[in-house]
This record gives structure tokens, C-alpha cells and sequence, in this order.
């Protein structure tokens, strides 16, 4: 869907308050014209040198004569009007009425843009749920291929963009057009020839304003793309600062940034000063159209074939059509703007979700025999010239424990990857039970499977909160068992506020190993029949990998368990040891019968006991 069709989507949820604007914004309009259409009548009637006379009673005719009826009415009251109470006092009567017209004008205008305001802000908050409905369920693959920085501004300044140049522009997308008809139907009432001869002028009007406008769009675009560089170029420096400092690279840092900035400028630049260019355009142009009526119309006066009250009456109908056409075409270079950022949103909300659910999928709440890997190959972006993993045949049983070994890049994560199915194998299938995971709902297959990785992923909250993460109904003595498990109460303890105690971004108030075990104790907690664990105690300091290895001991008691060994002395009673190479495996076996093989196995062992 493109994003204009999507935000008119977004639109129809709110039909009262748009039928509420539109009919408000149709009062705005008649009383508009009713200053004009009305009140010049009246004048010209009332500052008349002739002698006034009463003309007879209006006759309705038909629907095709309202118009000429209706002014024969209005003639006819008010000259009855100031023969009966006198020039002056209905003098006073039209500034009476004028104010009162201006008045009802201007609430009718207030109340349409206050009905609007839900609207408005409304879609950008749909929006903005869409889209982080959309990142939560997106596969892992989506986020390895895009820059976060760019998709922080895709959910923040494009959004925002969305909001001032199209939601803003919505109250004259629906006002100016009614208003701009309301007005030509009244010119065309007062002369036709007239009226077409300035819809000519306005046609060409349009065609110069719309071809200078065509580029804006992609100019604006190019200029969101650039910000999003500018921002995740932000958001690396600010994650790897210490490196930055460390290796003296602040200068390198600042010219990139520089380089960067310098670009988003030129091209900013170059957006504002062409949407700068629409109201004096369409200003000037609207002269140009002034200038041109004046000269015919003249013309038109000069040879009776239009009055010149009539005349006079139909300059004063345009010069209003002037503002109303003016904001339409600024609305026009805002809603260009407004669309590129909406397809670079349409960018996320488009984006295939690879890991698919099927519709009959079957709920899976236990695990009670075996996980197995038949035949399983994967490749990254489905490059099948590059394989991940190859002919991968594994039988994980229950209550045992599998290690990976291997050098980097040797695709044992990726093996743990496959099995909560944040990628999808390309050929081959992964079983539990015998049955495959592709059958069973993903959120089940994943409630099945606790997860500590390598680098603590923590939150900007509570401990409490981290530990009770995804878990609903939890008490605060289910919490404290689990961090007494994992050995993190005696430190959580003596915090400020204790478990109530907020951690920081990304948990930075706390050391690498308290990290861990609060990871250790929200799987704890979590109690999944199957754990994977990425060797959690790699980059620790001896006290704290003795504690962390301790509670991951208690955490696997009695667990199926995955084991991504980097400390290969933490590895020696698995019941399975596999050696992967360049994502086969080419060892397999327990500690012992691996080191009696003298094979690859042995060699990383004393490698890393040297």
C-alpha cells in the first residue's frame, strides 16, 4: 500500500470527526462568500442616487432559477428595508451583520480544526504503533541488513515528518478544495465566460507549479536517507566511545561526521529553498491571473456584457480564491515532502517477515524426547554459493547436554539460531519430537527455549523488570528465588532500592558478571525445558566467572542444554561434544573419545591451555 493510501486509510477510522470538519468547514465557506455575496448588493443599493422602488414580490420558479430567486428575495427585503426605516439605520443594520458573519466565520473555522486535532495526531499514533508492532515481529535477517540509526529515524523523524508536512496540511487538503468550488460556482453565476477564462489561468498556474514541485519529493527523500546515516553514525559513536578514545580516533570520528553533516546540509538546502519557492509562485502567479481578469473583464464591462457591480462583485469573489489557492499549492510542496518520508515508513511496514507461521499452527507446550537436525543446510540472504551450515544431522536428547566448539565464523551460533527459529533453514528441517518446528506456534516453540548469551542484553529499568522480562504474574518472591539461584541477590540487595532499583541503559550501573547473573536469573526464572547458552562467562574476571559458571550450573540441572564453549575446560562433561569447521562438523563425541581421536579437537584443548 503507498503512503498516501495508507495514511487515507488511517483516516477512515475517524469518519464522525472528518464529516464534522467537512460540514463545519462548508459553513466557514457560505458565510465566507455571504460577506461578499451579500453585503455588495446591499451597498451599492444603499449608496444609490436614484430613487429606490419597491420591486414585486419574488415568484419561486424553479430549482434551475434559486440563484436569480434568491437574489430577488434579498433586493426585495432589503429595499423594503430602507424605505421603511431609512438609509442610516440600515447602514448600521449591515455592520451589525458583518460582524456577526465574520463571527460565525471564524468559530466555524475553529471548530473545524478542532475536530481535526484527534485526527491529526491520531494517525501519527497509529503510526507510530504500526510501526513498532511491525519491528517486533520482523525477522532477525531485517534488522542484519539495515542501519539502526537509520531505522530510529524512519520511527521518529520521518514519522514526525509525516505529521507536519501531511497531517498538517490536512485541514486545507479538505477546506481549500470546497472552497475554491463554493467560489466558482458563484463566479460562474456572475459571468461564465469570465470564470472560464480564469480557470484557464489557473490550469497553467498548476502545470508551472507542479513541475517546479516534481523533484521535491525525491530531493526529500535523498535528505531523510542522509539523516539516517547522520544518526546511525550518532549512534556508533556514542555505543563505541570508549574505543574511539582508546585508539586516539576522534579526529578520524569528526570528519566522517563532518563529511556527513556537510551533505545532509547541502541537500536541506536545496529542499528548502524549493518549497520556499511555492507561496511567492503562487502569489505572483495569482497577480499575473489578477492582471489578466482586470483586462478582460474589462473588456467584458466595456461592451455591456457584464454589469459593473457584477464585475467588481467577481474580483472581489477571486481575490478571496487567491489565499485558499495560495495554502493548496504550499500543501502541495509540503504533502511531497510529507510522501517521501512516508515510503521510506512504507520501507518497514512493506518489509517481508520471512519467518512465517502457518495458518493451522499446532500449540506446543512441553518437550519430552529428542530435538533433532536432519539434514539441515543455511545460507545468509539465501546466498546458497555461501553456505552457513551443511548437511547438519544432530540428535539432541532430552535432559543432555550438546557443546559446539569451533573457530569464529564456524557457524555455531547459527546453529542455535535455527532452533527458536530466528532464521528459517533453506533445506533440510529441524525436529522436536519429531515433529518439525515450522508446524508449532512460534511463540510456544519459543517459550520452550531459554536463552543467555555472550553479551548481557538488559534493559532500561528495574532488576525487578529485567528478570521478570515477557513473564506476566509474577511475584516479587518468585523473582528473589530466581536471583538466589543465579547468586545475584546478595548484590541486588544491597542497592539503593534494592530490586526496584533502575540498572541504566543497557544495565551500565552494573558490573560484566552482576550483568550475567541477572540474564542467568531471568532464565531462572523463565524455567524452559531447553536452554541455550553462548558461553556467558568468556569475558569475566575470575571471581565473577566463578559465581556466573556457578549459577549456570543450577541453571542446567535437570535441562536439555546447548552449549556454545569458548572455555573449552567448561565443556568436558557434555554428553556430545561437535567439532564445526566452516559449518560442517567435522568431530563429534565426548571429551574423552575427542582427545583419544588426537584430532582437531585435541589441538584446540592444548592451544588453549597453552
Amino acid at each position: 500500500m503507498s503512503g498516501s493510501l495508507r495514511i487515507l486509510s488511517y483516516i477512515r477510522k475517524y469518519p464522525t470527526l472528518v464529516l464534522l470538519n467537512i460540514f463545519f468547514n462548508i459553513l466557514y465557506i457560505v458565510f465566507s462568500l455571504f460577506s461578499l455575496v451579500l453585503i455588495v448588493p446591499f451597498l451599492d443599493i444603499l449608496f444609490s442616487q436614484t430613487e429606490l422602488r419597491l420591486p414585486p414580490k419574488p415568484v419561486f420558479v424553479d430549482l434551475l432559477h434559486l440563484g436569480a430567486y434568491g437574489k430577488e428575495v434579498l433586493d426585495y427585503y432589503f429595499i423594503n428595508a430602507v424605505l421603511s426605516e431609512g438609509k442610516p439605520v440600515v447602514l448600521l443594520y449591515i455592520c451589525i451583520v458583518i460582524i456577526i458573519v465574520f463571527f460565525l466565520k471564524n468559530i466555524f473555522n475553529y471548530l473545524s480544526l478542532w475536530v481535526m486535532a484527534p485526527v491529526r495526531y491520531g494517525v501519527v499514533k497509529d503510526i507510530r504503533k504500526q510501526l513498532y508492532d511491525k519491528i517486533l515481529v520482523l525477522p532477525l535477517s531485517f534488522f542484519s541488513k539495515e542501519r539502526k540509526g537509520d531505522l530510529i529515524t524512519r520511527m521518529s523523524t520521518d514519522v514526525q515528518e509525516v505529521e507536519k508536512s501531511i497531517m498538517s496540511t490536512l485541514e486545507v487538503a479538505f477546506r481549500e478544495p470546497m472552497t475554491i468550488i463554493f467560489h466558482l460556482c458563484v463566479m460562474l453565476y456572475i459571468s461564465p465566460s469570465l470564470t472560464l477564462f480564469v480557470l484557464f489561468m489557473i490550469l497553467v498556474m498548476a502545470l508551472v507549479v507542479g513541475n517546479i514541485g516534481k523533484n521535491l519529493k525525491r530531493v526529500s527523500k535523498k535528505g531523510q536517507e542522509k539523516l539516517g546515516q547522520l544518526m546511525s553514525l550518532i549512534e556508533e559513536t556514542l555505543t563505541g566511545i570508549k574505543i574511539v578514545k582508546a585508539f586516539n580516533a576522534e579526529n578520524y570520528q569528526r570528519q566522517r561526521f563532518r563529511n556527513e553533516n556537510g551533505n545532509y546540509f547541502l541537500l536541506m538546502t536545496k529542499m528548502l529553498r524549493r518549497r520556499s519557492l511555492a507561496s511567492p509562485l503562487s502569489e505572483f502567479l495569482s497577480i499575473i491571473i489578477v492582471a489578466m481578469i482586470l483586462w478582460y473583464g474589462g473588456q467584458l464591462v466595456l461592451g455591456g456584457e457584464i454589469e459593473a457591480k457584477g464585475f467588481i462583485l467577481f474580483i472581489l469573489v477571486f481575490a478571496t480564491l487567491i489565499p485558499p489557492a495560495k495554502n493548496f499549492s504550499s500543501a502541495f510542496y509540503n504533502i511531497q515532502q510529507g510522501l517521501a518520508s512516508s515510503e521510506r515508513i512504507d520501507g518497514i511496514l512493506n518489509a517481508d517477515n520471512e519467518i512465517h507461521e502457518q495458518p493451522n499452527a499446532q500449540p506446543i507446550s512441553e518437550f519430552k524426547e529428542t530435538i533433532e537436525y536432519k539434514n539441515v543446510h543455511f545460507a545468509y540472504y539465501n546466498y546458497d554459493n555461501i553456505p552457513v551450515l551443511k548437511d547438519i544431522n544432530v540428535t539432541i536428547r532430552k535432559g543432555k547436554m550438546l557443546a559446539l566448539v569451533g573457530q569464529s565464523g564456524s557457524g555455531k551460533s547459527t546453529f542455535v539460531d535455527l532452533l527458536p527459529r530466528f532464521y528459517d533453514v533453506l533445506k533440510g528441517k529441524i525436529l522436536i519430537d519429531g515433529r518439525d518446528i515450522r508446524e508449532f506456534r512460534l511463540k510456544d516453540l519459543r517459550g520452550l527455549m531459554g536463552i543467555v548469551s555472550q553479551e548481557a542484553i538488559l534493559f532500561n529499568d528495574t532488576v525487578h523488570n529485567n528478570i521478570a522480562f515477557g513473564m506476566e504474574n509474577v511475584t516479587r518472591e518468585d523473582v528473589i528465588r530466581a536471583a538466589k539461584v543465579a547468586n545475584a541477590d546478595e548484590f541486588i540487595s544491597r542497592m539503593e532500592s534494592g530490586y526496584d532499583t533502575y540498572i541504566g541503559d543497557r544495565g551500565n550501573k552494573l558490573s560484566g558478571g552482576e550483568k550475567q547473573r541477572l540474564t542467568i536469573a531471568r532464565a531462572v526464572l523463565n524455567d524452559p525445558p531447553i536452554l541455550i547458552l553462548d558461553e556467558a562467562t568468556s569475558s569475566l574476571d575470575t571471581k565473577s566467572e566463578k559465581l556466573v559458571q556457578e549459577a549456570i550450573y543450577k541453571l542446567m540441572e535437570n535441562r536439555t542444554t546447548i552449549v556454545i564453549a569458548h572455555r573449552l575446560s567448561t565443556i568436558q562433561f557434555a554428553d556430545e561434544i561437535l567439532v564445526m569447521q566452516y559449518g560442517e562438523i567435522i568431530e563429534r563425541g565426548n571429551h574423552i573419545g575427542l582427545m583419544a581421536k588426537n584430532g582437531t579437537y585435541k589441538k584446540l584443548v592444548e592451544l588453549q591451555a597453552f
